[in-house]
């Protein structure tokens, strides 16, 4: 049995007890296609999900509805964080108090000699 678009959000909105309910079809396709694309799969239905709480929490009409949707799209369409990354503020690094004996902490100078496992001729080589 084939149900299309249409009777499924007829059917849902009556399951969800919600009436007078106008759904833009293509407006979620294109939104959720975005975020599904830039940012990551997951974030498809979280958006569109998302979208449907700001729209209710301001009591949108259909125009301002749009409005959102354009705001998530573009957040959307510039977002450069690979899925999977890690936020940095997300990250748990363990900086020692204190800096073990030996180290320097001034910089290394273009003339200063860097310590090196490779034997001394073969540094000379190099600057040759």
């Amino acid at each position: 049995m084939v149900v299309n678009l249409h009777d499924w959000i007829d059917e849902l909105c009556d399951a969800l007890d919600l009436e007078d309910v106008e759904v833009d079809e293509g407006l979620l396709a294109d939104l959720t296609r975005v975020a599904a694309k830039n940012v990551e799969h997951l974030a498809a239905p979280v958006t569109a999900y998302l979208l449907g709480v700001a729209a209710g929490a301001q009591d949108a009409k259909p125009q301002q509805v749009e409005e959102l949707a354009a705001r998530a799209q573009a957040l959307a369409e510039g977002w450069d964080r690979p899925a999977g990354a890690v936020d940095a503020e997300e990250v748990d690094v363990e900086v020692p108090d204190e800096l073990p004996a030996g180290l320097v902490d001034e910089p290394v100078g273009e003339d200063d000699e860097v310590p090196t496992d490779e034997p001394a001729d073969t540094l000379a080589q190099d600057r040759v």
